[in-house]
């Protein structure tokens, strides 16, 4: 695989009847995708009862002008663990720059600009992150698990979480409910 097929920056869709329930309808915002395996974060489903509000009181930064938002369902993998995707022209320790779409941070100084109002225009917290080892990812691709789509800004930052899946599919000129649980085998 080239570089110019991973898919950073992309978005991937779960495909109907894919089989892990865990990711039934997920959208998963690509991060991180290369000859060692992918990173991506959840981005189309909340976490019910987390509010960003509990999250900086857990963490002891003020709330200070943060907005009460939710928490989105990044992924299985270490539900603990806090991230932010971001427009790209907040940067700060640690944070990565996935495309001109946008960042990823994982620090707590990013938690910190947005309660101080000095942080990224656009962002949305995940608690987990979905990750795949090398080659794991295009094995269930060719499965027909996943769709990657373009990722765009405005799904992550101006859909709502529940409307994602359906948004990107209808940005990819694909009227979803016309997909099928099954695949053909010639």
């Amino acid at each position: 695989m080239t570089e110019a097929h991973y898919l950073n920056g992309g978005i991937l869709l779960a495909m109907p009847g894919m089989g892990d329930e865990r990711f039934d309808h997920a959208v998963i915002a690509m991060c991180v995708h290369d000859e060692n395996g992918a990173l991506g974060i959840g981005v189309g489903a909340i976490l019910p009862g987390v509010t960003l509000h509990g999250l900086l009181a857990d963490t002891g930064i003020p709330t200070g002008v943060a907005p009460d938002a939710p928490i989105h369902a990044g992924g299985p993998v270490e539900q603990q663990r806090g991230f932010v995707l971001h427009s790209p022209e907040w940067n700060g320790p640690g944070t990565l720059p996935v495309s001109d779409q946008w960042s990823l941070s994982a620090s707590l100084e990013v938690l910190r600009a947005i309660a101080e109002g000095r942080g990224p225009a656009h962002w949305l917290v995940a608690l987990g992150y979905a990750g795949w080892g090398a080659g794991q990812l295009e094995g269930e691709m060719r499965q027909h698990g996943w769709y990657a789509a373009a990722g765009k800004a405005e799904v992550l930052f101006d859909t709502a979480a529940e409307m994602r899946w359906r948004a990107t599919w209808k940005g990819e000129g694909i009227d979803p409910a016309h997909l099928v649980a099954a695949t053909g085998r010639a």
